[in-house]
C-alpha cells in the first residue's frame, strides 16, 4: 500500500512540474482573443483634412439661347422652332483644385457612418463657345397663290467659369483594419461666373406664283434684328453628388484618402455642368 502512495505522489510532481513547461497559449486560458486578434482602427470620432484634384468637366452650351429666344420671338410664330435649335456644342474641360474637409465619424463594430462638408476651389475650370446658323422657316397662312416664309438666322455664345463648390454628404464605410473603403453621397452648391448672348434676324418672303404663267416671284416683306445679353458673376448653381473612395490610417490620428467624386450641377443661365473629380488628401482625427 505504502508503495502505491508513493507512486501516486511521484507521478503528480513530474506530471506538476512538465505542466509548469508548457507554454502560456490563449487556448489552454480558454479564450481565442487574447494575443490572437488582428489590430483595428478605432474611425470614431472627428477629423479635418487637406485635399488636391484633378477634375474633368463637361459644359453643354447647346441650350444656353433658348430662354432668350423665346422671350424675344414670343408669341410669333418663330418661337417654337428657333427655340428647338441646338446653336452651340458641348465641351469637355479639365482643371486641377484644392480644398479641405471636416467631418464626424461613428463606429459600430465594422461599420463606419459619417457627415462630412467639403470645400474645392478650381483652378481656372471655365470654358466658351459661339456659333451661328440659318434655317428657312415657313410662315403663316398666306391667300392664294402666296407661300410666307422666313429666311432666320440665329447666332449667340455663352461662358461659365466655375469657381468653387461645397459639398454636404454622407458616407458609410467598412473597417478593414488600417483600410476603410467608403461610398458617399448628398448636395453639392457651386459658385460661377455665367454669361450669354443671343442674336435673331429674319426676312420674311412672299413668294407669289402666278397661276396663269407658273412663275414664282419673291418679294421680301418684312425683316427683323433682335439682340438680348445676360452677365452674373458669383451666381449660384445647386446639385447633388455622389463617390466611392478609400482611406489608409498611417497612424492612429493621420488618415489618408483617395477618392472620385461626381457632381451634377443643376443648369445655370440653361448651360449644364457636370465633373468628376479624382482626388488625394491627408487628414488628422481627434
Amino acid at each position: 500500500m505504502r508503495g502505491l502512495l508513493l507512486a501516486a505522489v511521484m507521478l503528480g510532481t513530474v506530471s506538476t512540474a512538465h505542466a509548469a513547461d508548457m507554454p502560456d497559449l490563449p487556448i489552454l486560458r480558454g479564450g481565442f482573443t487574447d494575443g490572437l486578434s488582428k489590430s483595428s482602427v478605432n474611425w470614431d470620432g472627428f477629423y479635418v483634412g487637406g485635399q488636391f484634384g484633378y477634375a474633368t468637366t463637361e459644359m453643354d452650351f447647346s441650350r444656353a439661347p433658348k430662354s432668350m429666344t423665346d422671350f424675344m420671338l414670343r408669341d410669333s410664330i418663330l418661337q417654337a422652332p428657333v427655340g428647338g435649335w441646338s446653336l452651340l456644342p458641348k465641351n469637355h474641360v479639365q482643371a486641377t483644385g484644392f480644398g479641405a474637409y471636416v467631418g464626424r465619424n461613428w463606429q459600430f463594430y465594422d461599420a463606419v457612418m459619417g457627415v462630412e462638408a467639403n470645400y474645392s476651389y478650381m483652378n481656372n475650370l471655365g470654358s466658351t463657345a459661339s456659333d451661328s446658323m440659318t434655317r428657312l422657316i415657313a410662315g403663316e397662312t398666306a391667300p392664294t397663290n402666296h407661300l410666307y416664309t422666313y429666311n432666320t438666322t440665329l447666332g449667340g455664345g455663352a461662358a461659365l467659369q466655375l469657381k468653387d463648390y461645397a459639398t454636404f454628404r454622407g458616407r458609410i464605410g467598412w473597417s478593414g483594419g488600417d483600410f476603410m473603403p467608403y461610398a458617399f453621397g448628398g448636395l453639392a452648391i457651386g459658385r460661377a461666373d455665367v454669361s450669354r448672348f443671343a442674336t435673331v434676324s429674319y426676312l420674311k418672303y412672299d413668294d407669289f406664283t402666278d397661276p396663269n404663267t407658273g412663275v414664282t416671284t419673291r418679294t421680301t416683306i418684312g425683316s427683323g434684328t433682335m439682340t438680348q445679353t445676360e452677365q452674373r458673376v458669383n451666381s449660384f448653381i445647386y446639385g447633388w453628388t455622389g463617390g466611392i473612395g478609400i482611406e489608409y490610417a498611417l497612424l492612429d490620428c493621420v488618415i489618408l484618402r483617395g477618392e472620385w467624386e461626381h457632381v451634377g450641377f443643376s443648369n445655370a443661365k440653361n448651360i449644364s455642368v457636370n465633373l468628376n473629380n479624382f482626388r488625394v488628401g491627408a487628414g488628422y482625427k481627434f
